[in-house]
């Protein structure tokens, strides 16, 4: 017969009940040590610059579903609260005719300390036939791979182990670098494979590098990376002739 009691910790019951009330596993101090907080509601802080002590991972997040760059600037903006400081470089960052020229992510960039943000994309889509130069998308690509080298080395000249400052330039040391659409710039031919592989090989320990973008996945990351998320499609309002919305996709 299946017993599906909980199992007890390694105390008896006759020393778990002489044990102090605080230590007892069903005691309410018991039960608060172990909730995220202590059992404290969490609330706002003022924000100011501080250390990660656990970045350094490589995340990559691919797929043909909505909501890569909006994790990762919702991770992006999560790490700036912290005081941590974040830097959002987007590749190809277009959009089609009816995105506005507003990015309500960078209204929030600027409101907020210690995160910043560089677009080299321009209007349009690489071999989408949008009336775009695809030599223009592919300069602009090769570009932002480079300025993504200077970013990394900067970073490993900086100690990541102390607070940078949110004032300072990702020149002077970032803790989190997003990558944003740069695994779209894979897939297109126009930024290659080994080159990024070389570029997390390369990283300072401390530095947290995220990456998306893309519908294929980035096999040649798999070993690289130490998270993969596929967003996937399971109905999308694009489909039905929905455009891009303000708030949402902007």
């Amino acid at each position: 017969m299946n017993d599906d009691r909980p199992e007890s910790d390694d105390r008896s019951n006759d020393e778990a009940a002489d044990a102090p009330a605080a230590d007892r596993p069903d005691s309410p101090a018991e039960t608060r040590r172990n909730t995220p907080g202590g059992g404290v509601s969490p609330g706002a802080n003022a924000i100011e610059p501080s250390a990660p002590e656990e970045f350094g991972l490589v995340q990559a997040w691919w797929g043909d579903g909505k909501g890569k760059t909006t994790a990762a600037l919702g991770m992006a903006f999560r790490a700036a609260g912290h005081g941590y400081r974040v830097h959002l470089l987007q590749f190809l960052k277009g959009g089609a005719d009816s995105v506005e020229g507003v990015r309500g992510e960078y209204n929030a960039i600027a409101a907020l300390p210690g995160i910043s943000y560089e677009n080299t994309g321009h209007y349009g889509w690489n071999r989408m036939m949008d009336g775009s130069d695809d030599d223009e998308h592919a300069a602009k690509a090769a570009a932002a791979f480079e300025r993504t080298k200077e970013l990394v080395e900067a970073a490993g000249e900086a100690d990541l182990s102390e607070p940078l400052s949110a004032e300072g330039g990702p020149e002077d040391g970032v803790n989190m670098l997003v990558l944003d659409e740069i695994l779209y710039a894979v897939a297109m031919g126009l930024v290659d494979e080994d080159d990024v592989l070389e570029l997390v090989e390369s990283k300072p320990a401390d530095l947290e590098l995220v990456l998306t973008g893309g519908h294929e996945e980035p096999t040649f990351l798999l070993d690289a990376a130490d998270l993969v998320t596929e967003v996937r499609k399971v109905k999308h309002p694009f489909d039905a002739g929905t455009r891009a919305r303000k708030g949402t996709e902007y």
